[in-house]
């Protein structure tokens, strides 16, 4: 499986087999983590062999099952954490699909277990991820068109339309998919509207968008203060 094929593939799990991860994945996940917190300026943790954080009511709620693997995206408080946190957390989430993973973003569905990770003194804990084999491979869900999150759609370059079509696939907190893409001369500006988590999601589609377009295709416009760069 490439990349392209894990974005296709890839669906929310709640429900895993009841197996620890692979020491040849986790040691795949914890070197991108690395890199990730290197480059993102964040303090992503993966979590394993820790099944208390998702035995709450919430969870039980949430229908998870058989959660004992998460990572924790937590970095210093500032305004581009959260989308910070969704760029970096949706390429693991990519990297974990093709090691044979599955995953399920989770913002609320979940108790901090003292001891499991470490928030340390100006982070802020964003959001979980959780990870595991898992017992299915999830659902398709229903998705917007190309027009309903860039009105010039129609009319874009192939390589636009690729990262549109890849953000489409991004998941988006309650399936709200509340986010445009359109060109501004020639560089891309992404926003979404205001919405739960929508600062999150701004950041899994971005990086979604860059798989499918080319990062070499384009550059992301720094005009607007709500496209955030994540390269800074």
């Amino acid at each position: 499986m490439d990349i392209f094929e894990a974005i296709k593939e890839r669906h929310s799990v709640r429900q895993y087999l009841d197996k620890p991860l692979e020491d040849e994945a986790k040691a795949k996940l914890e070197e991108l983590i690395e890199e990730c917190n290197k480059e993102g300026r964040l303090h992503i943790q993966l979590v394993c062999n820790e099944p208390e954080a998702f035995t709450s009511k919430l969870a039980s709620y949430g229908h998870f099952e058989n959660v004992s693997n998460y990572i924790v995206l937590a970095g210093n408080k500032g305004k581009s954490l959260d989308e910070r946190c969704g760029y970096y957390g949706e390429k693991i989430v990519l990297e974990a699909q093709m090691l044979g993973l599955r995953t399920c973003w989770v913002k609320m569905s979940y108790k901090k277990v003292p001891g499991a990770f470490k928030i340390d003194k100006g982070e802020k804990l964003v959001c979980v991820i959780a990870i595991g084999y898992g017992a299915n491979d999830g659902k398709e869900r229903k998705s917007k068109t190309g027009e309903q999150v860039c009105d010039d759609y129609v009319s874009m370059p192939k390589w636009f339309k690729d990262g549109i079509d890849a953000a489409l696939l991004a998941p988006t907190a309650t399936n709200q998919q509340k986010f445009k893409i359109w060109m501004v001369g020639n560089q891309v500006m992404a926003t979404a509207s205001v919405a739960p988590c929508s600062k999150i999601d701004l950041g899994i589609v971005k990086y979604n968008f860059e798989v499918g377009a080319g990062k070499d295709n384009f550059v992301w416009a720094r005009k607007d203060p709500n496209a955030v760069i994540i390269t800074d």
